[in-house]
């Protein structure tokens, strides 16, 4: 263990505070809320390719365009809503 790394902290999370966050409160964390599962798949899509943190950095973009991961309301969507969202950088 180096002598940054705290104990029980995995060296992958690094000291990215929000990276640090997701490691202690979310990661490995069993989750039973089906928005919240909804949201990570979400996520974990979107993340292919990508470095984990760069999804978590626009996470509140991801939730403001995809209504709080709503699925009742993104069902309802309309082609203007999916016109806004591929405007969306």
């Amino acid at each position: 263990m180096s002598t940054t790394e705290e104990p029980g902290r995995c060296p992958w999370c690094g000291t990215d505070p929000l990276y640090v966050a997701y490691h202690d409160t979310e990661w490995g964390v069993p989750e039973y809320d089906s928005r919240a599962l909804w949201e990570k798949l979400i996520l974990d899509g979107f993340q292919a390719g990508l470095a984990w943190i760069t999804i978590l950095r626009k996470r509140e973009a991801f939730r403001a365009a995809v209504a709080n991961f709503r699925p009742d309301i993104v069902a309802g969507f309309t082609e203007a809503d999916v016109t806004r969202l591929l405007a969306d950088a």
